[in-house]
């Protein structure tokens, strides 16, 4: 087994603010401007934007979030598509699918020359009422705020290492992620 270097959360910050504001320039012809950056389990509260989740999986597991606001959602999704979305549809939805993929893609190609070779799962959308995301055992989140214009994006990213050997909680929660949606 090829020994990788260890990837600190500043490192992941790092390209967490790489990855969002190329993919923005990019695709979306948008300046996406960094904010604060937070490194800490996930302080419970409820959101009612549009989240996508992307898992990371490999030597080391995890997973990526983008979540803005629905009127956000609209703006990149117009932007993306050449139309005009005043509503969060299927469409917009989709948009922020697409662009959470290329985000958290791009940050797993390049923590990968520290943690080796991870997989990425489909995106999950999450919209609509009140909700709140967990990850089981509240691992630290390496979370960076963007913003464009008046709007505000956040990128989230959870890597931990792959446990060899689980407590009685973990066992049963192993590799889940639990939402609860209310509404």
């Amino acid at each position: 087994m090829h020994e990788f270097e260890p990837c600190t959360h500043a490192d992941i910050a790092d390209a967490i603010r790489c990855a969002a504001p190329e993919v923005f320039s990019t695709m979306l012809s948008m300046d996406l401007t960094g904010g604060e950056t937070t490194i800490g389990p996930m302080v419970p509260g409820s959101h009612s934007g549009i989240i996508a989740l992307l898992g990371l999986t490999g030597e080391r597991s995890g997973s990526g979030q983008f979540s803005c606001e629905p009127a956000f959602g609209c703006r990149i999704a117009s932007q993306m598509l050449m139309a005009e979305y005043q509503t969060v549809d299927d469409d917009v939805l989709d948009a922020i699918a697409e662009v959470a993929n290329m985000i958290v893609g791009n940050i797993k190609n390049m923590l990968e020359v520290k943690l080796g070779p991870m997989g990425l799962s489909t995106p999950t959308i999450v919209f609509g009422g009140d909700f709140d995301t967990r990850i089981a055992g509240n691992p630290d989140r390496i979370t960076v705020k963007f913003i464009c214009g008046d709007d505000i994006a956040t990128v989230q990213v959870v890597i931990a290492p792959k446990s060899t050997r689980h407590t009685p909680r973990e066992h049963h929660h192993h590799h889940e992620t639990h939402m609860a949606l209310v509404g």
